[in-house]
């Protein structure tokens, strides 16, 4: 039955590769707890033991995040169970997500990103081209790392300006090339001409062996470069796209419009940028301010 689910999350659902492991991680998980302390099968657990599951976790040092993203992970399983008639109700139907602390990112200010940036134009080759390519396109239009490595030669459209992106869910969405980063790609394309092999010919970005570049290698790309100029404790291509949105939004520029080029689906994720302005601001005005009338 967990086979037939994690299809439906493919074929169905349309989520990722990395989504769909997840969630079977978190279901053998919790299969396997109700086999080792109740000898039972899940479906005919009740909410208790659900709850007892939830205990262990806690004690094992979890973060409440990590709990929920667990706990919702099983809700949609015995869901899609109700769906297909396998079981009569859920047993999460009663359950109440845990409450998390909220942690408000810090993203890259303008000066990082300027300084980042004349260190990158300093860089010659395949990989000092492609390095710069990377850091415009999720600077420059807020992408996700996965929809980053996942854009094909295909998708970008030079006369319009513009770069399809499969978002989360399947969804397409059209992102803005500015003229600088369509210069960069034609660059790295001429660039990526002279590779002794190509063999996925089809995506946009590479290494320099011609495969598909992957999510940790631009992680290192990014942390390598931002960690010479940022005492940030993060420095990943995540904090790029907090920085594009909260640029965006102290030039300006409306929540709703942020929300499209990102892709959310609701206007309520979009709102974290705001805080990350306010958080950033409360730091400019403690380190400045001077407090005249103490």
């Amino acid at each position: 039955m967990v086979k037939k689910f994690l299809e439906y999350l493919e074929y169905e659902k349309k989520y990722s590769p990395h989504t769909i492991l997840a969630y079977r991680k978190d279901i053998m998980d919790f299969i396997c707890f109700c086999k080792e302390e109740f000898n039972q099968c899940y479906e005919d657990v009740s909410y208790s033991q659900i709850r007892s599951w939830i205990v262990q976790l806690t004690s094992g040092k979890l973060t409440n995040r990590s709990i929920n993203r667990k706990l919702s992970s099983l809700k949609t399983f015995f869901n899609y169970l109700v769906k297909i008639g396998e079981v009569t109700k859920s047993p999460m139907m009663k359950h109440r997500s845990l409450k998390e602390q909220k942690k408000i990112s810090i993203p890259f200010n303008e000066k990082e990103i300027n300084e980042v940036i004349d260190i990158i134009k300093t860089k010659v080759g395949f990989e000092g081209v492609r390095d710069r390519l990377i850091l415009e396109l999720l600077y420059s239009t807020g992408i996700r790392r996965a929809e980053l490595i996942n854009i094909k030669t295909k998708d970008l459209y030079f006369e319009e300006g513009v770069l399809k992106i499969i978002g989360k869910g399947n969804k397409e969405r059209f992102v803005v090339l500015l003229p600088f980063v369509i210069e960069t790609i034609k660059v790295y394309q001429l660039e990526r001409k002279m590779l002794k092999e190509i063999k996925d010919k089809d995506y946009l970005l590479l290494t320099k062996k011609g495969v598909k570049m992957y999510e940790t290698l631009v992680y290192r790309i990014i942390n390598s470069y931002f960690r010479r100029v940022s005492t940030k404790v993060k420095k990943s291509p995540h904090v790029l796209r907090h920085a594009f949105a909260t640029h965006l939004i102290n030039r300006g520029a409306s929540l709703f419009s942020v929300k499209e080029l990102l892709g959310h689906s609701s206007l309520a994720s979009t709102q974290v940028y705001t805080n990350s302005s306010l958080e950033e601001l409360k730091q400019v005005y403690n380190k400045t301010h001077p407090r005249e009338f103490d």
